[in-house]
């Protein structure tokens, strides 16, 4: 038996076991993966404050649903053909290379062309045209600048947390150590969270913090290259004698690969855990940026409001971290998983109650302290948003990569892509459709009272649908938890007899 099979043997014991469980020897391969996934999260936090702050303060978040629904899911289907299309021609690592090159390349292009000249670059689309669906769709296509950058910058975050990280590490961790490993990567990785903040907070020039971002897709590349390199030939990290012998490579194209999919109820369930979670995080996003573009009308100031929550979301994240990592390795895949979700539900009942109830809330606020109404609204959606994140980040994300394992190749690469990406996007655009069909039609004859927005009065209707969408995602984590344990009791057998 090798060193590392020794050692991966022995049980921790002690404040070891609750803050570190990491062998020593293992630390060559754990922390540049835990550093690839802290930059790739540095920059997932800095573009969604700056896509935030640049949007809903000079379009409204009544554009985001628009954005997501109409350019950030096309985006997306766009990406998902390409991503096939180059897993077909190239390999694992010729497609991370292009991938995270191509987000390279926009980012410098934005820092130096894009927001530099972006008056001149946008065209007058909205004169005489009144309020109605052609300026709703007209808005996002006169800033295209900015509606560019919010694309790439949602694209980011479902391509390279969801579906590149996870499926190199998913490649090179065997269930056993992934269940050490993977919620001590957030652990290290969010701390990146907390950086970002301090960024968005303290950094006021775009192109600058931008150019950060082009400098850390850098850092990834190299990461990437020196793990594969100098790390992964290590048997004691990837042993070969543990792969199977590589097959002819299966080439599917986008439609037999996606059909392939839907046969399988296992990637069915996970894809209903990935749509529940960005429908519901969605419904509630909308309506609180909104609540804090109120509170905060000018740019700067709403970057700096959401460098405060990237702040608190990192903080929020370790913490859980901690207890997530403990709860993962001390109790079932069913209790991990139904934690975030359960999480979202209740914080998530009492941001739209904070909104439905404002009138009644008032004598109540004004006799408690110093803040108005709309503050304790935004801060009950900040305390939501940063709790919510806190439990996906920690579990949602672990015990959902860890559903993977178990599966062969192809349901693992374009099974995963299809799911992450895919169900990702329709996740978040699905809530964005809900809000569009809300504003369009329930909304259209509103007058919002002095105060107040459309978004604010269609509340109610939102926390019902929220409701709904929460109660599914209970149902999607019964469901894959009964075929997680069928698929590992089978491939346990099959194990021992190989080792007999």
């Amino acid at each position: 038996m090798s060193d590392g099979k020794k050692a991966e043997s022995q049980e921790f014991t002690g404040l070891r076991s609750i803050f570190w469980p990491i062998h020593s020897y293992e630390l060559k391969k754990f922390l540049p993966m835990a550093f690839m996934m802290m930059g790739i999260l540095f920059n997932y936090s800095v573009m969604r404050g700056l896509k935030d702050s640049l949007v809903v303060t000079d379009m409204g978040a009544g554009t985001i649903p628009t954005l997501k629904l109409w350019f950030v899911l096309p985006a997306a289907v766009l990406f998902m053909i390409a991503y096939s299309k180059l897993s077909n021609v190239f390999s694992k690592n010729g497609v991370f290379y292009i991938v995270v090159s191509f987000f390279l390349a926009y980012f410098a292009l934005f820092a130096v062309v894009l927001y530099p000249c972006k008056d001149a670059l946008t065209p007058d689309l909205l004169s005489g045209v009144s309020e109605g669906i052609g300026k709703t769709f007209l808005t996002p296509i006169q800033g295209w600048v900015y509606s560019s950058f919010y694309i790439m910058a949602e694209l980011w975050g479902s391509a390279m947390i969801s579906l590149m990280f996870w499926r190199f590490a998913n490649d090179v961790t065997s269930i056993k150590q992934s269940k050490r490993f993977y919620a001590m990567f957030g652990f290290v990785a969010n701390g990146a969270l907390i950086i970002s903040g301090g960024v968005l907070k303290s950094v006021g020039d775009i192109r600058v913090v931008t150019g950060i971002a082009v400098a850390i897709c850098v850092f990834i590349i190299a990461i990437y290259y020196w793990l594969n390199n100098y790390v992964l030939t290590d048997p004691r990290f990837y042993n070969p004698e543990e792969i199977k012998k590589p097959k002819k490579k299966v080439k599917l194209s986008l439609g037999e690969s996606l059909k392939y999919i839907a046969t399988s109820k296992y990637l069915g369930y996970i894809a209903l855990l990935v749509i529940c979670y960005g429908v519901s995080i969605n419904l509630v996003e909308v309506m609180w940026k909104d609540q804090v573009n109120m509170l905060y009308p000018d740019k700067a100031q709403f970057k700096e409001f959401m460098g405060g929550l990237q702040i608190w979301t990192g903080m929020a994240t370790i913490f859980f971290m901690l207890v997530g990592a403990n709860i993962l390795r001390r109790c079932s895949w069913f209790t991990s998983a139904m934690m975030t979700p359960l999480m979202v539900f209740s914080t998530g009942l009492v941001f739209f109650g904070c909104i439905i109830f404002k009138g009644e809330m008032g004598p109540i606020v004004a006799s408690c302290g110093s803040l108005t109404v709309l503050e304790v609204i935004a801060y009950a959606g900040l305390a939501q948003n940063v709790l919510a994140k806190g439990v996906k980040y920690s579990l949602f994300d672990s015990t959902k990569e860890m559903s993977y394992i178990p599966l062969d190749d192809e349901l693992k690469s374009k099974g995963k892509a299809a799911v992450d990406v895919i169900g990702g996007r329709a996740g978040k655009s699905g809530g964005a459709a809900i809000n569009f069909f809300l504003l369009a039609v329930v909304a259209k004859n509103i007058i919002p009272p002095m105060g107040s927005t459309k978004l604010a009065e269609i509340a109610p209707i939102v926390a019902a649908i929220f409701a709904v969408f929460m109660f599914v995602w209970f149902f999607a984590v019964y469901g894959l938890n009964k075929e997680f344990l069928k698929i590992t009791s089978q491939k346990e057998p099959d194990k021992n007899s190989k080792a007999a």
